[in-house]
C-alpha cells in the first residue's frame, strides 16, 4: 500500500474551478492507474475519472458522464502527482474527493477496487 495525499479542495461558487492534486511520492509511476472518486453525504462512492499509463508518456483517460466535458484528469510522472482540474462546478459536485492508485490497474472497470487511497479533500460548491 502506498500513501497518497489529496489536496486542493475548498469552497467555490457555482461555475467556478478548482484543481485537486494527488501526491504519491512513494508510488512508482510506471504501468499504473490513478483514479478520482467522490462521495456526497448519503450517496454511494462514485468513480468520476481514471488515468492509466502502460508506457511512459502515454495516457488513457476515462470519465463518468456526470463530469465529462467539465473535469480533466492528468498526471505528472516526474512530480509523482496526479491532478483533477474541475471547471464549471455545480452544487451537485459537492462531495469529499479521494484519489486512489495501483500498479497495473485497469481503468476499464469502474468497480475495480484500488489498493491505495488518499485521505480525501472536501469540495463544496455554493449556488
Amino acid at each position: 500500500e502506498v500513501q497518497l495525499q489529496a489536496s486542493g479542495g475548498g469552497l467555490v461558487q457555482a461555475g467556478g474551478s478548482l484543481r485537486l492534486s494527488c501526491a504519491a511520492p512513494g508510488f512508482v509511476f510506471d504501468d499504473y492507474a490513478i483514479a478520482w472518486y467522490r462521495q456526497a453525504p448519503g450517496k454511494e462512492r462514485e468513480r468520476i475519472s481514471c488515468i492509466e499509463s502502460n508506457k511512459p508518456g502515454q495516457y488513457t483517460t476515462h470519465y463518468a458522464d456526470s463530469v465529462k466535458g467539465r473535469f480533466t484528469i492528468s498526471s505528472d510522472d516526474a512530480k509523482r502527482t496526479a491532478y483533477l482540474q474541475m471547471n464549471n462546478l455545480k452544487p451537485e459536485d459537492t462531495a469529499i474527493y479521494y484519489c486512489a492508485a495501483e500498479r497495473s490497474a485497469p481503468c476499464d472497470y469502474p468497480d475495480y477496487e484500488f489498493g491505495s487511497w488518499g485521505q480525501g479533500t472536501q469540495v463544496t460548491v455554493s449556488s
